[in-house]
């Protein structure tokens, strides 16, 4: 490479340094009737951004919002036909939430309300300077990225009470977990939409979380969904959006979580949950790429990887007509089931160890030793609640100083029973509670399953097991 290549990278890399992380990352429209004034934008913003495309009025930029996404739309105020604040206000009312910078010669304050009013963001007085357009760019980036983020953490807080430490990463080295990770080392690479399927607790969205990380898409968002913590009547507009005064209480214009996913990973969990009018619509969306906000008349482009989870049997719900079977079978491309934490043999005592070191140090307590007796009572236990069972339990000890009686085993001698054990009264309460269950189902084995939120497959495995 010559001097003169070496000193353009040089000059490339400051600039993108100095006007922020997004730049480079970002789609922009121009749209400018004067082929100069665009020429001269391309020229400036093509070395430093992801995609650029040109418009030469309003009807061609139109005509590219209905096939691509842009994350900011610079715009010529006066053009042949309509002016840039007019073809604005038209786009914002059918649907236009990208960021837009407004181009004018005339900087008064008739022209400047009127923009704020059609929903512009930033303005540049003709004529400028390059670093003069990159900046209102990289404000407008900075502004759209932290208002998705706030909106994404509010959603977080809201939809979930899963503890962060659930998070961290796959942990463990029994069999069931190295396959499982090997799965995804191979998935994580391609754009194939996952299913993850297994009990509550059992580390569905580290999963998830891991096939985004591994994925050419970690730099972009990964947006956790619970679709049964969201109320039927407003998930629609959580997962679409809306515009404003689409509904009552709609007061502004408002992006939903398909696009706060944009570049990323999607993860909807407790699929099964999903109301059946709006699967449908997801089938929709997964199938085109596009969404429609609640009130809009313009389908959204999304470019974004669907990661799917539930604890439910999707067949049997298939089969009892609760979930589409189209549906079903679009998501279902490639599955991971996870198991559940009694059959992860040793991993129980590794997680265990994990979350006593750090719950400890959030809890400003000291670790509470985790000795060969309470090593096989952890051992012993099925843990009904999984993964998320155990940190509570761990999380309890550490605030009263001390393990359950029932989560100690003395390993130097047998256990004497003469009485049933704590754990035995609670193996048969959980039997005659899914035996109840599945009478009242009149034996109906996926209805059970899903009333009682475990799989199938685990009630096949129980009823084996009480049987001999």
């Amino acid at each position: 490479m010559g001097t003169g290549s070496l000193r353009r990278v040089a000059d490339a890399s400051s600039v993108d340094a100095e006007f922020g992380p997004w730049l480079s990352q970002a789609a922009i429209l121009i749209v400018d009737d004067e082929p100069g004034m665009r020429n001269f934008l391309v020229r400036t913003l093509a070395p430093h951004c992801k995609h650029i495309a040109e418009a030469e009025d309003a009807a061609a930029a139109s005509a590219m919002l209905d096939r691509h996404h842009f994350d900011v739309v610079i715009l010529d105020n006066i053009m042949p036909g309509k002016t840039g604040v007019e073809w604005l206000a038209e786009q914002r009312e059918i649907g236009f939430f990208a960021h837009a910078i407004l181009m004018t010669a005339y900087a008064d304050l008739e022209t400047a309300i009127q923009a704020l009013r059609a929903g512009a963001v930033d303005f540049v007085l003709k004529p400028f300077r390059s670093n003069q357009i990159l900046n209102a760019v990289a404000r407008c980036l900075d502004r759209v990225t932290l208002l998705r983020e706030n909106q994404l953490l509010r959603h977080q807080l809201q939809a979930t009470s899963d503890h962060l430490l659930l998070r961290d990463k796959l942990i463990g080295h029994s069999s069931q977990i190295g396959e499982i990770r090997e799965t995804i080392a191979r998935v994580a690479p391609l754009p194939t939409s996952v299913l993850i399927t297994g009990e509550s607790g059992t580390g569905k969205e580290v999963a998830a979380r891991s096939i985004h990380e591994l994925s050419d898409r970690a730099a972009k968002p990964f947006v956790p969904v619970n679709c049964a913590a969201i109320p039927a009547d407003v998930i629609e507009a959580e997962l679409f959006g809306h515009l404003k005064g689409a509904f009552t209480g709609a007061a502004s214009n408002r992006e939903g979580l398909f696009m706060h996913a944009q570049g990323g990973t999607l993860f909807l969990d407790e699929i099964g949950d999903l109301p059946m009018p709006l699967q449908s619509k997801l089938l929709r969306a997964i199938e085109d790429r596009r969404v429609r906000p609640i009130g809009s008349e313009r389908e959204v482009p999304v470019d974004l990887r669907f990661v799917f989870a539930t604890n439910a049997d999707l067949e049997g719900e298939v089969e009892a007509g609760r979930f589409r079977a189209d549906l079903f079978y679009r998501i279902n491309v490639l599955q991971i089931e996870m198991p559940p934490l009694r059959e992860r043999g040793d991993d129980i005592c590794e997680l265990a160890e994990l979350f006593m070191s750090k719950l400890a140090v959030q809890l400003g307590m000291p670790p509470v030793p985790i000795g060969p007796d309470v090593a096989a009572g952890l051992l012993a236990y099925e843990w009904p609640g999984n993964v998320r069972e155990l940190r509570n339990m761990i999380e309890r000890s550490l605030i009263l100083g001390r393990f359950p009686v029932e989560m100690t085993r003395k390993t130097d001698k047998p256990m004497a029973a003469p009485a049933p054990s704590r754990t035995d009264l609670l193996e048969d309460i959980e039997r005659r509670h899914i035996l109840a269950v599945l009478d009242e189902c009149e034996g109906n084995r996926a209805e059970a399953a899903r009333r009682l939120g475990i799989s199938r497959k685990t009630i096949d495995r129980k009823l084996v097991d009480w049987n001999g």
